[in-house]
């Protein structure tokens, strides 16, 4: 892992909180999240930067030493990025249309829907793993548009000027080697899973990892997981029979694995649809949701797996890009399917 600049965030929300807790609070984390990526830093600088009791967190003399230059760094940066998305902003004009996406099946209706509204813009995009990286990119203008996503307890924090709205909520399903035992079951208990290796993306990339936990704690047991990957790498481990894991339900089935709904439904993932509300896309948001909407529809039949689920979950599968739930300043909302038993 490499230093970034989130991470001197954290160091001096910490230091200004005086508490894991006040600064998990602060940074809209779990204190357990926040804790866990506190010890990455120090494994990664080489010393503890916090003394922690139950009165507060206390910086050590090293603390003190990463605290000052993080402090110091810190607002050149942000001002570096103010002013080069300023910058951008003034050069490019309207003619410059920049999407983002985490991993999810929507990037690609995104692009046709814009490209098909604004055939004369110049269309890019880029992908990251941090969901709460490409709001901040959002508000700060150096992105148009967003595919984002959250889990249940996890909700993306408001960014002022940025519009988010909920595509669909959909379960989290078992990806399994297609020649393991528990694909004869039409529904795999996350009891059953837990008995099994996982393979589980990286703690830093977003908090789908932490979310994963945190559900397999109600079962009172973690998951083994010998191994750490992300994309291609983890259905490869997969593939091979080494490892379980866990996708979205739109994940598209490919040679050697197997995909199944979780009895229960206990998992949930959120796409979301963000833009920028005083960019080029405004205007024509309403008609870019829409097809999004649609591209989703589309993704959902693609998937054997998530398309029995429907099925049989009519009302819990139903899109709801259609009506704006959530834009900036108000609260996001969640369906009856998301409440977990």
């Amino acid at each position: 892992m490499d230093l970034e600049i989130r991470h001197l965030r954290v160091v001096c929300a910490i230091a200004e909180a005086g508490s894991l807790t006040r600064a998990a609070a602060s940074l809209r984390m779990t204190q357990p999240g926040l804790s866990a990526q506190l010890r990455r830093i120090e494994a990664m600088l080489g010393g503890i930067m916090f003394d922690r009791q139950q009165s507060g967190a206390t910086p050590t003399p090293f603390g003190e030493l990463v605290i000052a230059r993080a402090r110091a760094i810190l607002p050149g940066v942000e001002g570096l990025l103010a002013d080069t998305a300023r910058a951008t902003r003034h050069s490019s004009g309207s003619g410059r249309i920049r999407v983002g996406s985490v991993g999810a099946p929507l990037l690609g209706h995104l692009l046709l829907a814009v490209g098909a509204l604004l055939p004369e813009a110049d269309l890019t995009s880029r992908c990251r793993y941090s969901p709460v990286a490409l709001l901040d990119d959002l508000a700060a203008g150096r992105l148009e548009a967003a595919v984002l996503g959250d889990h249940p307890g996890q909700e993306l924090p408001q960014r002022k000027g940025v519009a988010c709205h909920t595509i669909a909520d959909e379960p989290v399903f078992a990806l399994l080697p297609a020649a393991h035992p528990l694909t004869a079951q039409d529904e795999i208990s996350l009891a059953d899973l837990l008995e099994e290796d996982w393979a589980v993306p990286r703690p830093d990339g977003d908090r789908t990892r932490e979310y994963w936990a945190s559900l397999c704690a109600s079962a009172d047991r973690a998951p083994s997981a010998p191994y750490e990957a992300e994309g291609r790498q983890l259905i490869e481990i997969v593939r091979a029979g080494l490892a379980v894991s866990l996708c979205q339900a739109t994940f598209i089935e490919v040679p050697g694995v197997a995909v199944r709904p979780l009895a229960g439904n206990p998992l949930w993932y959120r796409h979301i649809l963000a833009w920028h509300q005083g960019g080029p896309l405004a205007a024509v948001s309403t008609e870019i949701l829409r097809r999004v909407v649609d591209g989703y529809q589309a993704a959902c039949s693609e998937s054997p797996a998530y398309a029995r689920w429907r099925e049989l979950n009519p009302r819990a599968a139903r899109p709801r890009g259609c009506t704006a739930d959530r834009q900036a300043g108000t609260a996001p909302t969640r369906p009856p399917s998301m409440t977990r038993s």
